[in-house]
């Protein structure tokens, strides 16, 4: 019998439990594999991580559950670690420790859960040293390539959408701009079906630099036409023509830098040009926690059981994902490659233009 590894890296994300529950089950099932959880990302398998064996007891109940049973660690980039030597922190790569805690565990592979940051270390450790690994893409900001969609995203959308449902009551009620400030990084895919789903008026991406007077004209015709209330989705990674993100913390070798605060910004611009009160909300992690949606419980549970699979079939150095309603699998140096991005000239956004919101 096998004796497969298996982690969750990264941000958190709805529906990484469904995932553990399908590899764990399908292998007991099948009586194909053991399967070791590996607590904390990559830290679980340096020097005094923590590990255990995972049984159908273990994983019961999971599949409605947010979160991750086996945690998760951000800043888990064995090839960037923060380490304490002689009184000073330097920045070490101890990637080396990976392979020893893969060895010694008498594992036959590894299933990595996770995002762009996540399976970027798994592509680079099999790269490097072979390791064995299946990845399985996990990510609310969908900007992963070789699948069509991320588990994660489809919760997100839902709550983001919801917001709109909510803040459309109150901004018609007093007659303010709305903005609703969304995750998504560099990736402006849950703003945009966000503000498509949740009837924006105007929606700022990342991929589509805003001129905030094209953003006040739209406010200012919607006036006119007797429409006193407008609703904003901003992409927390959104930025004006010539300018750059807004930040809240800068980043360094082992952070990455955190997004946060465009929309404030936006909206104090918004009220000075054209009077309009406005008012700015930040959705935050509420679109990350939480119970995943059915459809991100059926992703996630055929995921988890085609990475098991690949990894059984010796499928290395590759990421299952979706593709139309098929699930596939692709190398993970192509799914690392190029971050997926909202094409700017692509239907959704000429959908959304067409039907008369403003990209600023």
């Amino acid at each position: 019998m096998k004796r497969f590894g298996i982690l969750t890296g990264g941000g958190d994300a709805p529906g990484l439990n469904a995932v553990l529950r399908a590899v764990v089950k399908t292998a007991a099932h099948e009586q194909a594999a053991e399967i070791i959880g590996i607590e904390d990302g990559y830290d679980g398998l340096v020097l005094n991580g923590k590990t255990r064996p995972l049984t159908p007891a273990d994983v019961h109940g999971l599949l409605g559950r947010g979160g991750t049973l086996l945690g998760t660690a951000n800043r888990g980039n064995p090839f960037a670690r923060r380490v304490s030597r002689d009184g000073a922190d330097v920045i070490e790569d101890i990637s080396a420790e990976v392979v020893t805690g893969f060895e010694r565990l008498g594992l036959d592979g590894l299933i990595a859960v996770g995002g762009d940051g996540s399976l970027r270390i798994a592509t680079e450790l099999g790269k490097r040293f072979g390791l064995p690994i299946v990845g399985v893409p996990k990510t609310i900001d969908n900007d992963l390539e070789g699948t069509d969609v991320t588990f994660g995203f489809d919760t997100a959308l839902g709550i983001a959408t919801e917001a709109f449902d909510r803040l459309q009551t109150t901004g018609e009620s007093h007659h303010r701009v709305m903005l609703l400030e969304l995750m998504g990084r560099d990736a402006g895919f849950i703003a945009l079906h966000a503000g498509v789903a949740g009837d924006a008026d105007v929606i700022l991406i990342p991929e589509i630099p805003f001129d905030l007077e094209a953003v006040c004209a739209k406010i200012r015709e919607r006036e006119a036409n007797g429409r006193r209330f407008s609703l904003v989705a901003v992409s927390e990674g959104a930025r004006p023509l010539g300018g750059r993100p807004t930040f809240r913390a800068l980043g360094d070798e082992i952070a990455v830098a955190r997004l946060g605060g465009v929309a404030a910004q936006v909206g104090e611009a918004i009220e000075r040009l054209t009077g309009k009160e406005t008012r700015t909300t930040v959705l935050g992690h509420v679109q990350r926690g939480g119970a995943p949606s059915p459809f991100d419980r059926w992703l996630a549970t055929r995921l988890g059981a085609a990475a098991l699979r690949l990894a059984l079939a010796g499928g290395w150095g590759r990421m299952v994902g979706l593709r139309g309603q098929t699930i596939v699998d692709t190398s993970l140096a192509e799914a690392t490659a190029t971050p997926k991005r909202v094409d700017p000239n692509g239907e959704p956004v000429r959908t959304a233009r067409g039907l008369g919101i403003v990209f600023g």
